[in-house]
Order: C-alpha cells, then sequence, then structure tokens
C-alpha cells in the first residue's frame, strides 16, 4: 500500500472556515446594537445621577444665598453652572452629556442635560429636572417619554 493514501489530512478546509466566519458575523450583527443601547443607557443613567448632583448644589446655592439667581458661570441666571461641572461624566474624561442651567428665577430652576460627542445621536434628546424634581425629555424620539429615558 502507497502510504501517502493512508496518511490523513488535518487542518481545516476553505468551506469549514468560511461556515464559522459566517456564524460570527450573525453573532455580532446581534450582539453589537444591543451593546451600543447597553453603552448609550448607561451613559444616560451616569448623567441622571450628574443632574441630581446639580440639582443638590443648586439647592446648596439657595440655602447661602436665598436665590438660584447668579449660579452660571460668570454671575449670569443660565448657561453654564458655576456652583458644579459642566459637563458628565462628572469626574472627567470624553464628556457625553454638556449640563446647563436653563432657566432660574429667586423661586425655580430647570437644569438641563444635552448629549454631545459619542451620545449626539440619543434616541431620548435633552434630559430636563425642574427644582420640584420633575423630569422630562425634549426631542426625543418616538416611544421615548421620561419614564423611558430616566430609569
Amino acid at each position: 500500500m502507497n502510504t501517502r493514501l493512508m496518511q490523513r489530512q488535518q487542518g481545516v478546509n476553505l468551506i469549514e472556515l468560511m461556515v464559522v466566519v459566517a456564524i460570527i458575523a450573525i453573532i455580532a450583527a446581534v450582539a453589537y446594537p444591543a451593546y451600543t443601547r447597553y453603552v448609550a443607557d448607561s451613559r444616560r443613567a451616569d448623567c441622571t445621577g450628574g443632574m441630581a448632583g446639580l440639582a443638590n448644589a443648586m439647592e446648596r446655592h439657595y440655602s447661602i444665598n436665598g436665590s438660584y439667581l447668579n449660579a452660571a458661570a460668570g454671575g449670569a441666571d443660565t448657561g453654564a453652572p458655576a456652583v458644579f461641572g459642566t459637563a458628565c461624566p462628572i469626574d472627567g474624561g470624553t464628556p457625553y452629556y454638556n449640563l446647563t442651567i436653563s432657566a432660574a428665577t429667586a423661586s425655580t430652576y430647570t437644569v438641563q442635560a444635552a448629549p454631545t460627542g459619542p451620545q449626539a445621536g440619543d434616541r431620548c434628546g435633552t434630559l430636563t429636572l425642574t427644582n420640584t424634581g420633575v423630569k422630562g425629555v425634549q426631542g426625543a424620539a418616538a416611544g421615548n417619554d421620561w419614564q423611558t429615558c430616566w430609569r
């Protein structure tokens, strides 16, 4: 007998390799969108905590000054806050929400978190929070109300 014919071929042929590549591509096509949505949701959740921190800073400002006025940068009533950080994440890194004081009077305020950078296309749009704790969204895609976005 010819010893060459008796040897078994070892390794992977091209068809087997292409089947494995196709399976990996299908799994990736399903997993990647779920992953990116999870990342966006976790960034949003982090920033809702940052907005609560800004609301606490506004309350401290009120207890010291007797008013919510002049809490923004440069002593203004609206704009980037001077009493708290201006972006989420609060502890630094690439900002994905900009925090602003969108309205302030002596007795009321509204703060906003507008998506930016990697979060710019967020389905929930701009998050809002008032001095009475009313949560809201502006510019959210259909089906995304404040209860969906503020989880």
